[in-house]
């Protein structure tokens, strides 16, 4: 229900200020930061990364087959957007859940949503961040584009095996090594297409690892929803 009226009632626009009826942004801060500038090349299905002018297909998805079949993305974790998770994740601003939930709901329903029956699975914590922050970032986004899509959410269907460290200094190699098999499956995804939600997608071994684990548990196929792609 909190929610439900939050989405209703008069709010600023959380980058301009401007008011704006309910969790989200105005029309302009919007179209500022999810609409992509003439010729800039399209998105890999696979990864979401912008494709390189000259090529057709995306290298880095050639060089490293995905357990996913595509990510769908709001935004790049670019100026100023980024500001929308920032505040989300550093200054613990519950109330930006359901505004980057909106705007990841509009990308989804503008690829042309998504698989029926698909569940909504969002990437679990560590036990150092759910201390430092106190919620999961991933799950309260996950929550609101349930609701915003009007898709089950599951909230167990991953779990961790392990802790790991930080990955933000990590390189490409290192966090590939550190996410792969940090996650176990629940049963309760078997034969189900399930969409994995995350807040910012760097090199994508989070999602990675996420999306093995699923299939391991015999999901019938993985999508990933995230807020942010780095570039």
């Amino acid at each position: 229900m909190g929610r439900w009226l939050a989405s209703r009632i008069g709010c600023d626009c959380p980058l301009c200020g401007a008011r704006v009826a309910g969790a989200r942004l105005c029309g302009g801060c919007q179209a500022d930061i999810t609409f992509a500038p003439p010729g800039s090349p399209p998105r890999c299905t696979r990864c979401a990364l912008r494709l390189p002018h000259t090529a057709s297909t995306c290298p880095a998805c050639l060089g490293a087959p995905r357990a996913y079949l595509r990510t769908i993305v709001a935004f790049d974790y670019l100026p100023p957007a980024d500001a929308l998770i920032r505040m989300l994740k550093t200054q613990l601003r519950l109330s930006m859940a359901p505004v980057l939930a909106r705007l990841l709901a509009d990308a989804v329903r503008s690829e042309d949503g998504l698989p029926e029956g698909i569940l909504l699975a969002p990437i679990p914590a560590s036990r150092a961040s759910l201390r430092l922050r106190g919620m999961n970032p991933a799950a309260e986004i996950a929550r609101s584009l349930s609701a915003e899509l009007n898709v089950p959410l599951v909230r167990h269907a991953l779990r961790r095996r392990r802790e790991t460290p930080r990955q933000t200094a990590l390189g490409r190699r290192a966090r590939r090594q550190v996410a792969a098999g940090v996650f176990l499956g629940a049963p309760s995804v078997r034969g189900r297409h399930v969409a994995v939600v995350d807040d910012v997608m760097t090199t994508g071994s989070t999602v990675e690892a996420a999306a093995v684990a699923l299939l391991a548990a015999g999901a019938a196929g993985v999508t990933v929803l995230v807020v942010a792609r780095t570039p």
